[in-house]
């Protein structure tokens, strides 16, 4: 880590009011209406745009929108209507397993605690976070592809894994920014700091982003 923390900038500050000027109104762009689709619209999500859920969820939603109607579906008829998020047939037995989890273990309710809902079949830590931060209004950061890139190459964490990134990022932000923080890091890293070719020029991060500065070199 060459990036010198002890700079007078605080980059952790810096990042965080640019990115929430860039999108005022982050949020989840997952459409959802209860805690059980939100759940099964991130499982989809896994190596999935937003937007091709989003067309697939309103089809599936209009017959399969609670644990009770998707529990006792045929696999082979979600398969069908989930088949262009990719990952068709693992997502669809996931589904189904996760709601009858729901049934037998939680009473049909979706679990509001970070550790409850990682018992869910399909869903693994990242889902949990997002779950429990925006449905549930709890304090947690979600670390996806997005997250974990945007973070690197800034230097706001340092980490090989999601979960190193995830512990950086909660140690370097106020609690109360973890769950805001990670649709900023989502957006920024979908929009402007993508994985190919992404826009340093206006970047207005570019003066202390480690990326940036290590290219320049």
């Amino acid at each position: 880590m060459w990036y010198n923390k002890n700079m007078s900038v605080n980059i952790y500050k810096k990042t965080y009011d640019y990115l929430s000027d860039l999108f005022p109104n982050a949020t989840c762009e997952l459409e959802h209406n209860s805690a059980f689709e939100l759940l099964i619209a991130l499982i989809l999500s896994a190596q999935c745009t937003d937007a091709r859920v989003n067309k697939v969820t309103k089809v599936l939603f209009k017959e399969y929108n609670t644990p009770q109607k998707l529990a006792v579906a045929k696999q082979e008829d979600i398969q069908k209507i989930i088949y262009s998020c990719g990952f068709y047939h693992n997502k669809a037995k996931n589904l189904i397993a996760c709601s009858k989890d729901i049934l037998a273990k939680y009473n049909g309710e979706v679990p509001s605690s970070l550790q409850e809902l990682q018992t869910l079949a399909g869903v693994g830590r990242k889902t949990a976070n997002v779950v429990y931060s925006l449905w549930f209004k709890g304090d947690a950061i979600a670390v996806d592809t997005h997250v974990f890139r945007v973070s690197n190459r800034i230097g706001i964490a340092h980490g090989d894994t999601p979960l190193e990134v995830e512990n950086e990022l909660m140690q370097n932000y106020d609690k109360s920014q973890w769950s805001m923080l990670h649709y900023l890091l989502v957006l920024f890293g979908r929009y402007h700091c993508t994985a190919k070719n992404p826009d340093c020029v206006n970047c207005k991060l570019k003066d202390i982003c480690e990326y940036y500065l290590q290219r320049k070199k």
